[in-house]
């Protein structure tokens, strides 16, 4: 965070400061005690089931210059009346004293986390950079990601997540973003959203918020997203695999280790790319994120060379991990929705050698009235794909089971973690592949985080 004295905080956020003399935050700012930096501010969140005031003693300890809080607390404080806004308030004005630094905004449906992480690394290449943490990329997250901002920051990557109509344009008045990209449309979160049109309304809330001198990055494949190109004042590049993409892929081919291999061409130069992660839709990501990084300036061969070393940094995402026996878990159980589980089960099929596939798939959630159909889909896509056998964990993943015994796979119903992980020790074994794949409060990640720990004894190849 840019240093800023804790009256002049006070000011920002419209609040009152306690014990502020001579007292100036130099780090960042964070929610959680235990992550916190010396010089930084500890953000007193009241949550639902956690009160942040009750660990500010513990942040001063650890070196936190001071507290943005609701209520006084025991050293440094800035009292609000609404700690939310304050930490808006405070990362705008921020924003606004970083000179020389490009904002770059990423949305949509799904795949915003796995661009943002590989457009932080390719940035890297250019310049200093700064990204959202994990999927820090709500009311709270936005202005987190801002106040890790320097004066040396040159790039600040920032996803932006919405629950609802006009989210967007709320995380854009904070960062400002001088480039938007928008991935995708489709139907994660529609319980709340209500329509896929809505939707579509706010991510492209993005693009209405840059200025003229912007660009905005629009994924050609996605005919709602390339119509985007009508909402904004910015400069429009697209990408993706269609022939009029401004930084299309062609000649996409996925290896036996689940890896894309294709060519980037950008203004009549290309570019073959291996990009070291899961999936063949890793290929359309890391054009997006050529597409923001050729805007800002770095150039196609220094691009290129930055894809094939990438890695992925946030956890639960197309993990390949491999057990000592040689079974390879695919752990995706951050999240899901219909179109990230159909890539995933497309990515781990892709993958199979001698082994079998199985997948281990729970509850897809906050679809709406979507709900039960988008489950025989993806038990209908994962048997017409060949997986081997598929493991539905809990009552919300049951027709996913159905519908892939009705499709002709083979598929078993369990009712919870405990009761998967006891079935996959019978069953998997060395050569296969196993994908975990799940919204977040199902909890899958215990099935990956057991299977990989499970004694060699335990283990049954099952045929």
């Amino acid at each position: 965070m840019i240093a800023t004295s804790l009256t002049r905080v006070a000011e920002i956020v419209g609040g009152t400061a306690y014990e502020a003399d001579g007292v100036v935050v130099t780090g960042p700012a964070t929610l959680d005690s235990r992550a916190v930096t010396t010089g930084g501010l500890f953000v007193a969140v009241q949550g639902e089931h956690v009160d942040g005031h009750a660990y500010a003693s513990a942040a001063l300890r650890a070196g936190a210059a001071a507290v943005l809080a609701e209520r006084t607390v025991e050293g440094p404080c800035v009292v609000v009346d609404d700690v939310p806004r304050a930490l808006g308030l405070l990362a705008a004005d921020v924003r606004g004293r970083l000179d020389g630094c490009t904002v770059v905004g990423v949305t949509g449906s799904q795949g915003k986390t796995s661009v943002k992480d590989l457009l932080a690394q390719v940035l890297s290449r250019g310049a200093a950079t700064v990204a959202t943490a994990g999927n820090y990329n709500n009311e709270l997250g936005v202005p987190l990601t801002v106040l890790r901002a320097e004066e040396t920051t040159r790039f600040l990557v920032v996803e932006m997540g919405a629950r609802a109509l006009g989210n967007i344009a709320e995380l854009c008045a904070i960062a400002r973003p001088d480039f938007g990209a928008v991935l995708n449309v489709g139907s994660a979160h529609l319980g709340e959203f209500g329509s896929v049109e809505t939707i579509a309304r706010t991510k492209g809330e993005l693009v209405e918020a840059l200025p003229a001198d912007g660009v905005a990055v629009l994924n050609a494949d996605d005919p709602t997203v390339a119509a985007m190109r009508s909402r904004t004042a910015a400069r429009v590049v697209t990408y993706g695999a269609a022939a009029d993409a401004d930084v299309a892929v062609h000649d996409l081919v996925v290896g036996a280790d689940g890896e894309p291999r294709f060519r980037l061409v950008a203004g009549g130069e290309g570019v073959d790319v291996h990009v070291p992660l899961l999936g063949a839709h890793q290929a359309s990501n890391a054009a997006a994120a050529t597409a923001v990084a050729l805007a800002v300036g770095l150039d196609l061969a220094t691009v290129a060379d930055a894809l094939r070393s990438v890695v992925t940094r946030s956890s639960w995402r197309m993990e390949r991990l491999v057990r000592e026996d040689g079974l390879v878990l695919v752990n995706d159980a951050y999240n899901a929705n219909p179109e990230s589980t159909a890539a995933a089960l497309r990515a781990v099929v892709a993958m199979r050698g001698e082994g079998r596939v199985v997948a281990v798939l729970g509850e897809m959630l906050e679809l709406g009235g979507a709900t039960h159909q988008a489950h025989l889909d993806v038990g209908t896509l994962a048997a017409d794909l060949g997986v081997t056998h598929v493991v539905a964990v809990g009552p919300g993943a049951r027709p996913v089971h159905e519908a892939a015994l009705a499709a002709g796979g083979d598929s078993v119903a369990v009712d919870d973690v405990s009761d998967a992980v006891a079935w996959l020790r019978s069953y998997a074994g060395a050569g296969d592949v196993v994908l975990v794949k799940a919204s977040r409060a199902s909890g899958l990640e215990r099935v990956a985080a057991a299977l990989m720990s499970a004694p060699e004894d335990e283990g049954n190849d099952g045929r």
